[in-house]
């Protein structure tokens, strides 16, 4: 009995999902985030590295090396793609130039010639084992095949040029255009941080505020179609002053969500920026819902960006004397790291894993410990009861985090144990 391939079963499912809306699939699809993961995982299994060498393959390294013939149109199609991704500025990384790659695929549909041209490089199928992959498993390859097929049929409209954050994620920004007319001074405040240009501050009365396109947090991704990401300090002054007197379209991408939260993936930059302007604060519009801001911000502050390490049931006790014990057993589990946003309210404690998915929530009463290692201070845990509702016969778990700075972990903890005090009425 030939064995079935879990990944074949969740992309057929994705697909299906996708072509119920007859519409075009943009962005702002909720299940094209899911497609492209499904879609790299795929194109990742089972590639063999090799035994010397520093440089660790990853499926983008076979595809800038495919032969490109320009016999027909699909494979004319597949050289562009191929050159427009080799020639991006926006993606710094392997993963970020394959997943632009893909993309791209998607929306000249294809998909599917990429990997028939595969199958038929042997030099580069041989990167696949047999045993373990999609691409080099007979049983798998055509089905697979089959299932691009059917996306090459669909109708993909993806912003090509949103492309800045693929290094880091599948979720992408919102990005919009901003033509203004020439000007003095546009009155918007720069910061250089981690290769990015942050607008700081839109100036009162200026140009930028009576526009109303550009808030504070935002990124300038490209000016008149030049590129910034990655910019060196003083650059986008340059291609300014080049431009003076000129009509400027600036591609921002902004700070702000499609459902009005913070776009998860530039929380990292804006906490180091805060943590280099003190008193830099995000801009709200008139039109900001309160409510989604104060879930963005907690006492005017972002949500903590951290690694969650695991987690272990220790017994009986969940006491602080079991965390040291704790925190050594989940290390000893040696497991696979996941980022993860932590918000630290009044009454609990939330656990938000890539974009929304909410990994757990703990209310105070539920929490019977916090601290960390004097020896491993920026590793902190907390054991939390499996059954509140039954003290007696309960047992505990204890959950590990990594945090950038030991001062960053010490924070969380003492507000982790300012909260058991806010919520004894709860008891």
């Amino acid at each position: 009995m030939s064995r079935k391939e879990p990944l074949l079963g969740a992309l057929k499912a994705c697909i299906l999902s996708i072509q119920e809306d007859k519409d075009p699939i943009t962005d702002c699809h909720p299940q094209l985030t899911s497609l492209c993961d499904i879609l790299e995982i795929i194109l990742r299994k089972g590639i063999r590295q090799p035994v010397l060498g520093l440089r660790r393959r990853d499926y983008w390294h076979w595809m800038e090396q495919l032969p490109q013939q320009d016999h027909c149109q699909r494979l004319t199609q597949l050289s562009m793609a191929l050159e427009k991704t080799i020639t991006c500025k926006k993606t710094l990384t392997t993963q970020g130039r394959g997943r632009h790659y893909i993309r791209q695929a998607l929306t000249r549909k294809i998909m599917g010639v990429t990997i028939h041209h595969l199958l038929h490089t042997p030099k580069l199928l041989e990167w696949y084992d047999p045993e373990s992959s999609v691409l080099a498993n007979e049983c798998f390859a055509e089905p697979f095949l089959s299932l691009l097929l059917v996306l090459s049929q669909m109708n993909f409209t993806l912003d090509l040029e949103n492309s800045s954050f693929l290094d880091e994620s599948w979720l992408l920004p919102v990005c919009e255009m901003y033509d203004t007319v020439p000007c003095r001074e546009l009155g918007m405040v720069l910061r250089y941080t981690d290769g990015r240009i942050f607008v700081t501050e839109v100036v009162p009365g200026s140009q930028a505020e009576a526009d109303g396109c550009v808030q504070a947090g935002d990124i300038i991704d490209g000016i008149n179609g030049i590129s910034l990401r990655n910019a060196k300090v003083g650059e986008a002054q340059t291609v300014l002053q080049k431009l003076r007197g000129k009509p400027l379209s600036f591609h921002m991408i902004h700070w702000k969500w499609h459902d009005g939260s913070v776009y998860r993936p530039m929380l990292p930059h804006l906490q180091l920026m805060q943590k280099e302007i003190p008193n830099f604060q995000l801009q709200y519009d008139n039109k900001s819902n309160k409510g989604t801001s104060e879930d963005s911000l907690q006492d005017d502050r972002l949500l903590y960006s951290l690694r969650f390490l695991g987690q272990v049931n220790i017994g009986m006790y969940g006491g602080k004397e079991v965390l040291d014990e704790g925190i050594e057993k989940v290390l000893q589990q040696n497991l696979m790291p996941q980022d993860v946003l932590f918000d630290v309210k009044e009454t609990e404690v939330i656990c938000i894993k890539n974009s929304s998915q909410v990994l757990f929530h703990h209310h105070y009463p539920e929490i019977a410990s916090v601290g960390h290692q004097l020896d491993k201070q920026t590793l902190f845990a907390y054991c939390v009861a499996n059954s509140p509702e039954m003290p007696e016969t309960t047992s505990f778990n204890c959950l590990v985090f990594e945090s950038g700075s030991a001062k960053e972990a010490t924070e969380i903890i003492t507000r982790i144990a300012a909260g058991f005090r806010h919520t004894e009425w709860f008891v």
